[in-house]
């Protein structure tokens, strides 16, 4: 607890945190132009340039330039040819994607000096695809910050396509995330802190300026949303609690403009719809259990399809009475799922994207340890009459998750459910920390979750659900057990949530437990873009 609470909002010692600060974007603007002439007052340009598959590496040719960067090559007397020899092996001409050239520090004849860089497009168009472009954005926000510009100009020798722009302007703002929250003085870290413009060179032109500012203009949005996402997940539980997650809900309703309406359940509420699996879990908490409720609807009133999110938000997880033996103090990422959803939540309320009723729920809570916790043998009942015999509270999450999936299901009646949660070691185990696992019996889901994974760049990979692993969640006194055997746990997982959602619904159940946390950065925002895209798809 800080001195008087200076710094950061945080508890005192006899009151939870009611509310949890945010970071804001960078406050950069970015801008397209077709005008070769918007490089001249730049401090820094950076060149895209593409590269051929077929480069000899002995002995380096020469690089074969064009447009702008052959003209400044020309103006800095082969400066820049030289420069791209000397990093060869890295930047191979352009062919490899994303990759950087060191900066050159020139004085052109008839120009201030200027900082230079070459980045990679590939070897062809073939590979330039939403994710490169998003690779792209994070390099030249890497260079902003490197060179410590104020004006940036990034020359692209292509026409300026929508989608490009929208995953270059949401990984750039993404790129220069930097949490100050809890950080005091000469600490707190700033990445480029000069930046005041990047402005986009388009030299193959740009059809629609208005069209283009608008593609920008949603990256940003989106950014925001995974910025809230990174926000959650990094926040420490004597900041962020139940109480404090259902105000950040609160805010993203008030800031929609009014397409999103917040719902909060409180224990009363919870428990005449009996939900007995997420009260059992969170009896133990020191803050009361808040479910909560975001419902978007469209400003037309025109809905072609109902859909349900539901993101797992444990706010910290101690394992309870199976306490956990490793790796607690990472334990409040635990939320990962509910900041997913909402960070798309707060997209969407921006973005509002047309067709689409969609409902964001979170059934809020820490698992404790306390006299009041639930404990192994405990029966819970959920509600849908669902008895569970709990073997292990530390396999919590799919008892909070058994209600809100329910609710979504029966009570608000969703067409399609898709859920996210950071549920099983063994999902990290079998595809390490780049890609969530995703489970669900319907093709066309499989298929659209697949498609917008490979769309946002958040890597996902379907994995089975084999029904002669349910034999393993049987219960000598009661329905199910909340635990299977060692082996095949994130299976089993899956498929004791598929016990609270009608078998005839579309339902994919999606364990992010790997890539929503990088050790060396923290939160990564995984899952925020991945839900906002798969919302718009389903009104399109």
């Amino acid at each position: 607890m800080t001195a008087n609470n200076e710094n950061f909002k945080t508890w005192t010692f006899d009151q939870a945190c009611k509310e949890m600060d945010q970071n804001v974007l960078h406050p950069a603007n970015i801008s397209v132009t077709s005008d070769l002439g918007a490089t001249e007052d730049s401090d820094l340009i950076i060149f895209g340039v593409f590269g051929s598959e077929e480069v000899t590496e002995s002995p380096v040719p020469q690089p074969v330039l064009t447009g702008q960067v052959k003209k400044w090559d020309e103006l800095c007397n082969g400066s820049i040819s030289e420069l791209m020899v000397e990093c060869f092996d890295s930047l191979k001409h352009g062919a490899t994607l994303g990759s950087a050239s060191p900066t050159l520090r020139v004085v052109a004849t008839g120009s201030k000096t200027k900082k230079i860089a070459i980045v990679g497009l590939g070897s062809g168009d073939n590979q330039l695809n939403e994710t490169a472009f998003g690779k792209i954005g994070s390099v030249i926000a890497s260079k902003c910050d490197e060179t410590k510009a104020k004006t940036c100009s990034v020359c692209l020798s292509l026409n300026a396509e929508n989608a490009f722009l929208t995953n270059l302007s949401c990984e750039f703002y993404n790129s220069l995330y930097s949490d100050n929250r809890f950080r005091t003085g000469d600490n707190k870290k700033h990445c480029a802190a000069n930046l005041e413009t990047l402005t986009i060179v388009a030299e193959g032109g740009v059809t629609n300026v208005d069209a283009a500012m608008a593609a920008i203009e949603t990256g940003k949005a989106l950014a925001s949303g995974v910025t809230l996402t990174k926000d959650i997940v990094n926040a420490p539980h004597n900041v962020l609690n139940s109480e404090s997650l259902a105000d950040v809900a609160r805010k993203i309703a008030e800031e929609s403009g009014g397409t999103i309406k917040c719902t909060i359940l409180g224990k009363e509420e919870c428990e005449k719809r009996g939900m007995g699996a997420y009260l059992g879990v969170a009896r133990g908490s020191e803050t009361e259990p808040q479910f909560i409720h975001l419902t978007y609807s469209p400003k037309s009133g025109n809905v072609k399809k109902k859909v349900g999110v539901v993101g797992k938000g444990l706010l910290f997880d101690t394992g309870g009475y199976n306490i956990k033996t490793a790796m607690m103090e990472l334990m409040k990422f635990d939320c990962g799922g509910a900041a997913a959803v909402l960070g798309a939540a707060r997209a969407v309320g921006a973005l509002e994207p047309e067709g689409v009723e969609a409902h964001f729920i979170v059934a809020a809570c820490e698992n404790m340890i306390s006299d009041r916790a639930y404990v192994p043998s405990d029966i819970l009942t959920a509600s849908n009459g669902k008895t569970i015999e709990v073997l292990n509270t530390d396999a919590e999450g799919r008892l909070t998750l058994a209600d809100a999936l329910v609710y979504a299901d029966k009570e608000v009646g969703c067409e399609s459910i898709i859920e996210l949660s950071t549920l099983t070691g063994a999902c990290m185990v079998s595809l390490g920390k780049k890609v969530c696992g995703v489970w669900t019996s319907n093709d066309d889901l499989a298929n659209d979750i697949a498609e917008v994974s490979k769309m946002t760049g958040e890597k996902s990979w379907r994995m089975p659900l084999e029904n002669e692993y349910n034999e393993q969640l049987k219960s000598l006194i009661a329905d199910i057990k909340n635990i299977g055997t060692r082996y095949g746990g994130a299976i089993t997982a899956a498929l004791f949530l598929q016990n609270f959602v009608d078998k005839k619904k579309p339902f994919a159940h999606i364990d992010i437990a790997g890539p929503v946390w990088d050790d060396k950065s923290g939160a990564t925002g995984f899952g925020a873009k991945l839900v906002h895209n798969w919302i718009s798809k389903q009104g399109s």
